[in-house]
């Protein structure tokens, strides 16, 4: 081997060492390593085997062959047709037969003057294989692939060395440790890929592990933490993929992209701290329970009060009776109604008229007579809120009440500071919840007080809080921001922190038109009905007009098509009507 020679080749061994440690494409990681050894050994062809999962076998993962125009596997793109290699033989002994195994299971590099000359080793398949080809499989060299823990990952196999002259020849003594020494390199680089690979899938299962657990936690939301992350990158793509228009500037690179669908997976990871009574509140007296119960009872009493009122008249003859049972039919109907009318405020709508409002003080004057310690069965959390001092028994008490221990204290004090140096704004009220009965009933729409829904809303808050603890790595950087931001209005009205289109990135803007969709068509919520594609579409293009979602990738959204993609893959059937995309558009009908 002349000095020039022996210069480029260890030249080509440090290139190939450089190159190895920064790719992390699998793919193209084989195919450096494989024609790297090619390239220092002048071989005509090679296979790079790495061991399958399970350990007992070797599995082709790369075949090239220069003669044979052949290309498998790697970035061809050309699966390669043979079955794995055995390093265990039915009866469980070691396969010593194959040269490959021998060398995966010995560790020790292999290297053969004629494969048909060695009475070692069974070459029969390969012997078939020039048969079929016209080729002639000569020299061979295997090398074992060690990683760091010593431990054989793969093995490298070399054929036919050949000369300036393009004759085949053995591999020599002085090439041999330099295929050794790249196999070792690549070892350790595959090494590397398998773990980042196996961080990023455990990375991936345990954030989903989390949004199951979110979407698990209350049956209002199942689903959506797994439906938004799959609209929001159809749309990021649909955006990057715009070679014209506004998005013909926006590129996301493959860790931008993957920094999205984690922070989309992550964007409700807050809701962990939600109660299930706050986001799960179906009617306004609904706590734990909903209190409806106690407040029927309390009719009830009032029922059979007015019942016994009725006999103790009629037995001591104060007025005709005839005329006591029409005044307690009077009043058991007053009751029924006065309950029944309860009842519906506490459903919730859309409007509460300042005439309900009213006939609910009108009601709560009426009392009714407690006569036990209404003290006594309470958990030391009750009575840590119960500061007002015992009242003897009986009692009068309204029919329906704002007590003072019906105001929930927040758990810690607020501190303003916290929320003002991440920038938010939204701010929690005087108090953590407010239970008071009447105040409750009074709710205008909906069920949810001022209380409750800082409650729910601030599940965005805990989710940047969240993340913004976690020690993300420079490509995850951008996580809590773009999670974050699902809930702000490009007019600055929304929340946590009241940004406007211009402070928002592109794809924070994807996932607010992402979220908002998908619980628009959501069929999985028992507390409202799934919008038709149509009348989700036509919601939200009123908000493009109140300015609350970007109209340009409202635009974007319509225009491609990803609402009928998503709509053929997550709604049912009788969702997906007619719709009219140049109305929505506010374009004129087509002539």
């Amino acid at each position: 081997m002349t000095a020039s020679v022996r210069e480029q080749r260890y030249e080509t061994l440090i290139e190939l060492g450089i190159a190895l440690s920064a790719e992390h494409d699998h793919n193209r990681l084989m195919e450096m390593i494989l024609e790297g050894a090619k390239s220092i050994a002048n071989a005509d062809g090679g296979s790079l085997y790495l061991t399958t999962t399970a350990g007992d076998g070797l599995r082709f993962e790369i075949m090239l062959n220069d003669s044979l125009a052949i290309r498998m596997g790697g970035t061809s793109g050309k699966p390669i047709p043979f079955a794995p290699l055995r390093l265990y033989g039915e009866d469980g002994q070691p396969n010593h037969k194959n040269v490959a195994s021998h060398c995966a299971l010995t560790g020790v590099t292999v290297n053969i003057d004629d494969a048909y000359d060695a009475e070692k080793f069974d070459f029969t398949g390969t012997k078939a294989f020039d048969a079929n080809t016209g080729y002639r499989s000569k020299s061979f060299l295997t090398v074992p692939l060690r990683n760091y823990q010593r431990e054989v990952v793969g093995v490298l196999q070399l054929i036919n060395a050949q000369s300036a002259a393009g004759e085949v020849i053995v591999f020599s003594e002085e090439v041999t440790p330099l295929i050794e020494s790249l196999a070792s390199q690549a070892a350790i680089a595959l090494d590397n890929t398998r773990l980042i690979a196996q961080q990023k899938a455990l990375f991936k299962a345990f954030i989903q592990l989390i949004a199951g657990a979110i979407d698990a936690k209350s049956p209002y939301t199942g689903g959506h933490c797994s439906r938004v992350p799959a609209l929001t990158l159809m749309l990021a793509d649909a955006a990057a993929a715009a070679t014209d228009g506004l998005f013909a500037g926006f590129t996301m690179t493959e860790d931008e992209r993957y920094e999205l669908e984690i922070a989309a997976d992550l964007h409700d990871c807050g809701k962990v701290t939600t109660p299930e009574f706050v986001v799960d509140k179906a009617t306004k007296l609904e706590t734990i329970y909903n209190r409806i119960h106690e407040v029927r009872m309390r009719f009830e009493v009032l029922k059979r009060d007015a019942v016994i009122d009725y006999l103790e008249a009629t037995i001591e003859g104060v007025l005709p009776p005839e005329q006591l049972k029409t005044r307690l039919d009077e009043r058991l109907a007053t009751l029924d109604e006065d309950f029944a009318f309860v009842a519906e405020c506490n459903v919730g709508g859309e409007f509460m008229a300042p005439e309900k409002v009213e006939r609910l003080h009108q009601i709560a004057t009426t009392t009714w007579t407690r006569t036990l310690d209404d003290r006594l069965g309470l958990s030391g959390e009750e009575l840590r809120f119960r500061t007002d001092p015992p009242v003897a028994v009986p009692v009068a008490e309204p029919l329906l009440d704002d007590k003072a221990w019906h105001l929930v204290p927040h758990d810690v004090p607020v501190d303003p500071g916290k929320y003002e140096a991440h920038g938010i704004k939204l701010m929690p009220g005087e108090h953590k919840y407010n239970r008071g009965e009447l105040y409750n009933l009074k709710i205008g729409r909906g069920t949810l007080t001022n209380e409750d829904r800082f409650k729910i809303n601030d599940h965005i808050i805990q989710t940047i809080l969240m993340l913004k603890a976690l020690p993300f790595p420079k490509n995850l950087a951008r996580v809590p921001e773009l999670a974050g931001g699902h809930h702000e209005k490009m007019d600055g009205t929304g929340y946590p922190r009241g940004l406007t289109r211009e402070a928002m990135s592109v794809p924070a803007r994807i996932m607010a038109i992402a979220d908002i969709f998908e619980a628009l068509t959501a069929c999985d919520r028992p507390y409202k009905k799934a919008k038709s594609l149509s009348e989700a579409l036509k919601i939200m293009s009123f908000m493009v007009k109140d300015k609350h979602i970007d109209p340009d990738l409202w635009e974007l959204f319509l225009t491609t098509g990803i609402w009928k993609r998503y709509a053929g893959q997550f709604l049912k059937p009788e969702q997906i009507d007619a719709v009219d995309i140049d109305a929505l558009l506010g374009r004129g009908p087509k002539k």
